[in-house]
């Protein structure tokens, strides 16, 4: 059985939660923003309006297969990233380090020069926005996958390497680095 699945999913006052059970949506409004997710039709996603909480289930037909098992772990998961996206949001760190290697604002997207002859321009999608501190730029969102996807492709431009630590790399990263060549050994 699923622990996570298991869990009940408390809905915090101002978020304004909708289930549909006929296109399997659910549908979370909050400070924030707005976010919707469609369940797969293996699991049954409950709403109780009188205890505020969601609770996710499978048959135990259903249980013994570790694909909907999987699937009610990651529907329950899923649920929580939106409640957590709406009330407080999600973020990214990533810092930037080469000499001369930057990020500029290009109106409503980012310019990086990070050693090759030409600047990337990089367009975040819709409900992700960032800022730049000098060499760290900072990612921010509801939708907890968008923020780290734009990330991650911001990172795949340039990723660290292990030599002299030039790259592109999340904060907190640890980077593991190598001697190099040794002469006259």
């Amino acid at each position: 059985m699923s622990r996570i699945g298991k869990k009940n999913i408390v809905v915090p006052a101002g978020v304004k939660m909708s289930l549909d059970t006929k296109t399997r949506t659910v549908a979370v409004e909050g400070p924030k923003g707005k976010l919707s997710f469609q369940y797969r039709p293996e699991v049954d996603v409950t709403w109780d309006e009188g205890e505020k909480h969601i609770l996710c289930s499978i048959t135990e037909e259903q249980a013994k297969f570790s694909l909907n098992r999987s699937l009610w772990g990651t529907t329950r998961a899923c649920i929580q990233n939106l409640i957590i996206g709406v009330t407080e949001g999600y973020s990214k760190k990533l810092e930037i380090i080469g000499v001369g290697w930057n990020a500029q604002a290009q109106g409503k997207s980012i310019r990086l020069n990070i050693g090759y002859c030409h600047p990337i321009d990089l367009t975040p999608p819709p409900g992700v926005e960032f800022k730049i501190e000098g060499p760290m730029v900072t990612i921010t969102g509801t939708d907890k996958q968008a923020v780290g996807q734009f990330a991650a492709e911001i990172r795949s431009k340039r990723p660290p390497e292990p030599y002299n630590g030039k790259g592109i790399k999340y904060v907190g990263e640890r980077i593991i680095r190598k001697q190099g060549k040794v002469f006259g050994a």
